[in-house]
């Protein structure tokens, strides 16, 4: 019994080192290779991306003139806000869908983004129809910010 016993180990050491053996054959050596030179940093060109403080100030007035033009229902303190003149059938259109619409509250759930001469204001508005969030662009124009349109 001894003697299959020890051949039996001797016959699993022996797998065992051709194991290791193929494991040692087979397996990478050493470290990974070093890169010949480190790789070059990521540039980028130096922007001021900060509006003034002027352009952040106008920005918030006429995004609160907006909110007020809309929770008033005043389709002409709403058009003296745009770009260009509105023509008063257009004027006449938006007051017939915002008199249609009732009673709305509206709010700036977030302060307005300013990017160069534009930026974007959400208006939050929430009616007896349920809420909307809506983007407006604003863009700077002749010095003046104003709504696009």
């Amino acid at each position: 019994m001894n003697r299959t016993l020890a051949i039996g180990l001797v016959l699993l050491g022996a797998a065992g080192a051709g194991v290791v053996l193929g494991l040692l054959l087979v397996a990478p050596s050493g470290s990974p290779p070093v890169p010949s030179s480190p790789p070059p940093p990521v540039t980028r060109p130096a922007t001021s991306t900060a509006p003034s403080a002027v352009d952040t100030a106008a920005v918030n007035v006429l995004a609160r003139a907006i909110v007020d033009a809309i929770t008033a229902h005043d389709s002409a303190a709403f058009g003296k806000l745009t770009c260009r003149p509105q023509t008063a059938e257009a004027l006449a259109g938006l007051q017939r869908t915002w008199d249609a619409a009732g009673p709305v509250k509206a709010t700036l759930p977030r302060p307005p983004e300013v990017r160069g001469e534009s930026a974007t204001v959400v208006v939050h508005v929430e009616a007896a129809g349920g809420t909307k969030d809506t983007p407006f662009p604003l863009h700077k124009e002749n010095g003046r910010w104003c709504v696009p349109g």
